[in-house]
Protein backbone atom coordinates (compact mmCIF):
# COMPACT_ATOMS: atom_id res chain seq x y z
CA UNK A 1 0.00 0.00 0.00
CA UNK A 2 1.53 3.39 -0.96
CA UNK A 3 2.27 5.83 1.81
CA UNK A 4 0.57 9.19 1.76
CA UNK A 5 3.15 12.01 1.88
CA UNK A 6 0.85 14.47 3.62
CA UNK A 7 1.22 14.85 7.35
CA UNK A 8 -1.54 13.46 9.54
CA UNK A 9 -0.51 15.26 12.72
CA UNK A 10 -3.41 16.58 14.75
CA UNK A 11 -1.14 18.48 17.16
CA UNK A 12 2.04 20.44 16.55
CA UNK A 13 4.91 18.82 18.49
CA UNK A 14 6.18 20.99 21.35
CA UNK A 15 9.84 20.01 20.98
CA UNK A 16 12.15 18.93 18.20
CA UNK A 17 12.22 20.00 14.58
CA UNK A 18 9.32 20.14 12.12
CA UNK A 19 9.09 20.59 8.38
CA UNK A 20 6.84 23.17 6.74
CA UNK A 21 4.36 20.47 5.68
CA UNK A 22 3.83 19.63 9.38
CA UNK A 23 3.69 23.30 10.34
CA UNK A 24 1.41 24.61 7.58
CA UNK A 25 -1.95 23.44 9.00
CA UNK A 26 -1.33 25.52 12.13
CA UNK A 27 -0.02 28.68 10.42
CA UNK A 28 -2.24 31.71 9.83
CA UNK A 29 0.08 32.93 7.03
CA UNK A 30 1.43 31.50 3.80
CA UNK A 31 4.86 29.92 3.43
CA UNK A 32 6.21 32.95 1.58
CA UNK A 33 4.91 35.40 4.21
CA UNK A 34 6.44 33.25 6.95
CA UNK A 35 9.75 33.22 5.04
CA UNK A 36 9.74 37.03 4.79
CA UNK A 37 8.93 37.36 8.50
CA UNK A 38 11.81 35.02 9.35
CA UNK A 39 14.21 37.15 7.30
CA UNK A 40 13.05 40.23 9.25
CA UNK A 41 13.51 38.38 12.57
CA UNK A 42 9.77 38.36 13.26
CA UNK A 43 9.34 34.58 12.92
CA UNK A 44 11.45 31.54 13.79
CA UNK A 45 14.36 31.15 11.39
CA UNK A 46 14.60 28.04 9.21
CA UNK A 47 17.31 25.49 9.95
CA UNK A 48 19.00 24.14 6.82
CA UNK A 49 20.12 20.52 7.13
CA UNK A 50 20.90 20.13 3.43
CA UNK A 51 20.08 21.66 0.08
CA UNK A 52 16.58 20.15 0.13
CA UNK A 53 15.88 19.76 3.85
CA UNK A 54 14.77 22.78 5.86
CA UNK A 55 13.17 22.48 9.27
CA UNK A 56 11.94 24.76 12.06
CA UNK A 57 12.33 24.52 15.81
CA UNK A 58 8.94 23.43 17.16
CA UNK A 59 9.27 25.28 20.47
CA UNK A 60 10.07 28.54 18.65
CA UNK A 61 7.05 28.01 16.39
CA UNK A 62 4.86 27.61 19.50
CA UNK A 63 6.30 30.87 20.89
CA UNK A 64 5.48 32.60 17.58
CA UNK A 65 1.94 31.17 17.46
CA UNK A 66 1.32 32.36 21.04
CA UNK A 67 2.26 35.98 20.19
CA UNK A 68 2.97 36.62 16.48
CA UNK A 69 3.08 40.42 16.82
CA UNK A 70 5.41 40.43 19.84
CA UNK A 71 7.76 37.66 18.71
CA UNK A 72 11.43 38.33 18.16
CA UNK A 73 13.74 35.63 16.86
CA UNK A 74 16.50 34.44 19.18
CA UNK A 75 19.87 35.95 18.39
CA UNK A 76 22.50 33.47 17.27
CA UNK A 77 25.22 32.79 19.82
CA UNK A 78 28.47 34.60 19.08
CA UNK A 79 30.49 32.20 21.23
CA UNK A 80 32.56 29.78 19.16
CA UNK A 81 31.67 26.14 19.62
CA UNK A 82 34.38 23.89 21.04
Amino acid sequence: MPRNKTSTLQVLPTTGKVRWSQLAPFMPVSRETFRKLAIEGKAPPPIRFSLRCTMFDASECHRWLADPMGYTAPTPSTTPKA
